[in-house]
């Protein structure tokens, strides 16, 4: 049987801090985010090993190195709403859970957003909501959101998801660029979404993300 806890302590010290994400909070965060729970039952086993796990319709759950270096790009404070898109099977709206004062999830898959809520209910995560919907209609009512973050990959940000970014705030997602792809970290200003590269990674293109699709950076 695995050691669902040994293995995740030696994730964060082999793949996150190598990676140099050493802030206290997010180290926390993923040690306290069992992975596996949010897994199906055959990816359990692989939940540590660093890479994206998929789980079903073309989804995938980030590999923990990303998914805790967008965190750290982002510099989430306890005060923040975030807008999760994407949010699978609920691992990284708990993990956003434990940095933020509330994590709205976005889901397209009405199966997803039922186990989802269950696992986050069973794992005590209190400040949580799951939608389901269209991922590129975020969650305008519960908006504007503070940090948006996005679990996959996207080849044009769509403008509403942009319009439920308030002035300043901050988004995250990976950038695909052809088979290659990198982290962009966004800030959103008066004129618009200010762009930078954070880090190279890549990931499946999210269900409407295309660069038909929305405004493209």
């Amino acid at each position: 049987m695995t050691d669902f806890a040994a293995a995740r302590t030696m994730m964060v010290d082999t793949q996150i801090r190598p990676s140099d994400v050493t802030r206290y909070p997010i180290i926390d965060a993923m040690l306290r985010t069992p992975r596996e729970e949010y897994l199906p039952a055959e990816a359990k086993p692989v939940a540590y090993l660093g890479d994206h796990v998929e789980i079903g319709e073309g989804r995938v759950a980030l590999a923990p190195r990303v998914l805790a270096k967008m965190l750290d790009a982002l510099d989430m404070q306890p005060s923040e709403l975030v807008l999760d898109v994407g949010a699978g099977l609920g691992d990284s709206t708990a993990s956003l859970g434990a940095l933020a004062e509330a994590v709205v999830g976005v889901v397209e898959v009405e199966s997803f957003a039922r186990r989802a809520e269950d696992t986050l209910n069973a794992q005590g995560v209190d400040n949580a909501t799951i939608e389901v919907r269209a991922l590129t209609a975020g969650a305008e009512e519960h908006g504007p959101y503070d940090v948006i973050i996005l679990q996959g990959a996207a080849e044009a940000l769509p403008d509403a998801i942009a319009d439920h970014l308030r002035e300043d705030g901050r988004i995250a997602m990976i950038q695909a660029d052809g088979s290659l792809g990198y982290c962009a970290i966004g800030v959103k200003g008066r004129n618009g979404i200010s762009w930078r590269r954070s880090f190279d990674a890549t990931a499946p293109l999210l269900p409407g993300f295309t660069a038909e699709k929305g405004f493209v950076f």
